[in-house]
């Protein structure tokens, strides 16, 4: 088949993320079956308009706004004919219902609803959470491919009958360790992500300042970049919390690193406002680390509770706290934590999730065939 893959942006892109990474691992697998992949995206500065990696055809136009006005241009007026289109949903879809007569995917991380409000300022976060309800109308009779089962929650609860989502979880890429690591003689806490308010920086935070109330040989490292003004007014934050010595900024690190930091570090502490999945909870686990999550989509699937990780009940920075002091200071309890651990990251495998993606664009051609 002759495939393409709709998205704002791509791996290359200096703002891409584990939805882009995710994305390309299957790409690359549907290249190596036989198909031929174009992802169309935006541009970025340094990136080649065109350009083949893996196999994988990129046509970059505009920016991550106007991609969605030049996506319907380059369907329409290519010389390509494409037997599949793939529209990837961030908060905006591109509308393939309304110009794309051939079969469709409608590929969702997350239903973003409350998000846009994290993201966004008035008024624009309410026009965003206002066409949300009216492009679900559109794409009721598409198939829809998101990443955990909270997420086709989510979905049906937009009108999305459950018997046209297919869930795929999302494996890593870097090797899954065989024994314990050795961890820091500190208990330490590590945030890993985009460091923005609704990744729920502020809350890790503010759940690191309880915990050092009770253990105050304690440290806690954040990984991951955000806009400077952001950054600085977290670092003066903990400043009048008086907790600055024991936190570390690391910035943006490369992968190796983060696996290193991952390895070295007892406890994830995520409280996002909503994920597609979580990669980086089960690259934590891969590292015999365990994670204390937010009960938010995504994550509550990302995390075994009980078992790999502790779902909060209620999401509060105070619960965050004692969940991972009575982690970490069960040793018996943290070690099988950590066994689980081990055990679930090496069980989501590559070949078993692009063969779910392999099956998927399949049947969805077939079924399109048949009716026509």
């Amino acid at each position: 088949m002759n495939i393409l893959m709709l998205n704002w942006r791509d791996p290359k892109n200096p703002k891409s993320g584990g939805a882009e990474y995710v994305t390309s691992e299957h790409c690359k697998a549907w290249v190596k079956a036989g198909h031929k992949v174009t992802w169309f995206t935006s541009k970025y500065s340094g990136g080649k308009d065109i350009e083949t990696v893996d196999g994988i055809k990129f046509i970059r136009r505009g920016n991550s706004n106007t991609v969605y006005l030049l996506a319907p241009l380059y369907y329409l007026f290519s010389k390509e004919k494409f037997d599949l289109v793939i529209d990837q949903i961030h908060g905006l879809p591109f509308f393939t219902p309304l110009y794309v007569r051939k079969p469709k995917i409608a590929f969702i991380h997350e239903v973003a609803s409350e998000i846009w409000d994290y993201m966004f300022p008035f008024p624009i976060n309410k026009i965003g959470k206002s066409i949300e309800p009216f492009y679900f109308k559109l794409y009721k009779d598409i198939k829809f491919w998101t990443d955990s089962d909270s997420t086709i929650d989510d979905l049906e609860k937009q009108g999305i009958a459950r018997n046209y989502i297919t869930s795929i979880n999302c494996p890593i890429s870097n090797k899954t360790l065989e024994i314990f690591p050795k961890k820091e003689e500190k208990f330490t806490l590590i945030f890993v992500s985009r460091v923005v308010k609704m990744k729920g920086i502020e809350e890790v935070i503010r759940a690191f300042f309880y915990i050092l109330r009770i253990h105050k040989n304690s440290q806690l490292w954040i990984v991951g970049d955000g806009e400077k003004n952001y950054v600085e007014e977290l670092k003066d934050t903990m400043k009048s919390f008086s907790i600055s010595p024991k936190v570390r900024f690391l910035g943006k690190v490369s992968e190796k690193k983060k696996i290193e930091l991952l390895r070295k570090a007892h406890i994830l502490l995520h409280a996002s406002v909503k994920e597609g999945w979580g990669l980086v909870v089960i690259e934590a686990a891969s590292q015999a680390t365990p994670s204390v999550v937010y009960n938010v989509s995504g994550l509550k699937d990302s995390v075994k509770n009980g078992k790999t990780g502790m779902v909060l009940r209620e999401n509060s920075a105070k619960e965050m706290a004692n969940a991972a002091l009575e982690l970490f200071l069960n040793k018996k309890r943290y070690k099988e934590f950590q066994n689980n651990c081990l055990k679930w990251a090496d069980s989501l495998t590559w070949e078993k999730a692009t063969k779910q993606s392999l099956d998927l664009i399949n049947n969805v051609c077939k079924k399109y065939a048949k009716k026509i």
